[in-house]
């Protein structure tokens, strides 16, 4: 992977988009997380589907943390 560092929170109404571009020469896909002020798009190329795969397998790991956290707090406060 390329390096950058950014930071951004992810907000409810976040809207997530693809949009693949078939070129013959050098096809890929666009993955766009767009904010009211941000937008970061990740360009994935060909081969490299199996990185993209653990991307999302990593955000439903995360979705799955949060979703405990806030049980593990209703639990706390009830």
């Amino acid at each position: 992977m390329k390096s950058l560092t950014i930071s951004a929170h992810i907000e409810p109404d976040t809207r997530f988009r693809v949009a693949p571009f078939a070129d013959s020469a050098y096809p890929f896909v666009s993955l766009h997380i767009e904010g009211d002020f941000v937008d970061v798009a990740l360009i994935a190329s060909a081969g490299t589907s199996e990185a993209l795969r653990t991307l999302a397998a990593a955000a439903i790991e995360a979705a799955n943390a949060l979703d405990a956290m806030a049980t593990d707090a209703l639990e706390v406060t009830a």
